[in-house]
């Protein structure tokens, strides 16, 4: 054997021998991850709620939700003034132009703003037409605020957020985790208000394990963007297919 041809073999060995043992850590990896899955009750492939470990922080989420929620077309809310049954609307729906109608007013624009909002401007205009109204607007139905799960999940896509949502509600909408899914690495994107985009990593995990408090369970805003990356099952996947292992090991078995 020439001396270029012995140089040509060695590579081919070692490279043989590191993608062999890069499989080999993968699957080490993955074997250990199901395995610690199994022992804290935990599954690969669904989102797992456990009980609320404080009752108020729910409430608060119901309440925060409520308030900075921003009406958008098909959103639904009642309209009631304190003695003006005549005047008030038990449901009434935002137009495809962002508006309601009320037959003391007309058209109201009310797209991109709160509740809270929405009373303080009815209860203005009205005040030409009634004395000192007391106007209550409550949301019924929310349909425009929408966030979107990517990655892993079963069923990637967007989700319209009806109801407060927390980050483990929307990996559940989406189906769960994958098996290729992974719970310590979870991450929503966020559109701020001046424009900027934050990120915010999440250990689901640990929340599942009973091991974070339950603010770690995010609550989510219309327009996040939930992110669940890969495992090392992925990997696994991932470097199986770069690698083409059948290929490569029939090129190997020939022998040089």
């Amino acid at each position: 054997m020439t001396l270029q041809k012995l140089l040509f073999v060695t590579k081919k060995f070692r490279l043989a021998s590191a993608v062999a043992a890069l499989l080999f850590c993968a699957a080490q990896a993955a074997h250990a991850q199901t395995t610690n899955g199994a022992q804290d009750g935990s599954r690969p492939d669904a989102a797992q709620f456990p009980p609320a470990a404080n009752d108020r922080y729910f409430d608060r989420m119901y309440r925060k939700f409520s308030d900075t929620y921003r009406l958008g077309p098909g959103d639904e809310i009642s309209i009631r003034i304190k003695g003006q049954p005549g005047s008030s609307m038990e449901k009434t729906k935002v137009s495809p132009t962002g508006t309601i109608y009320h037959d003391l007013l007309g058209e109201v624009s009310v797209v991109g703003l709160t509740t809270n909002q929405v009373t303080e401007r009815l209860t203005n205009d009205l005040s030409e037409y009634l004395k000192n109204p007391q106007v209550s607007v409550q949301l019924i139905e929310a349909a425009s605020a929408k966030i979107s799960v990517l990655g892993e999940v079963h069923r990637p896509g967007i989700i319209v957020m009806s109801r407060p949502m927390s980050l483990l509600d929307a990996i559940s909408e989406a189906g769960g985790f994958a098996e290729t899914g992974s719970k310590s690495s979870v991450e929503v994107l966020r559109q701020n208000l001046n424009g900027s985009r934050s990120s915010m990593r999440v250990d689901v995990k640990k929340y599942l394990q009973g091991k974070a408090n339950p603010e770690s369970n995010i609550q989510l805003q219309a327009g996040d963007l939930v992110v669940v990356h890969g495992n090392s099952r992925k990997t696994l996947g991932a470097i199986a297919t770069i690698a083409s292992l059948g290929t490569f090991a029939t090129f190997i078995a020939r022998g040089w």
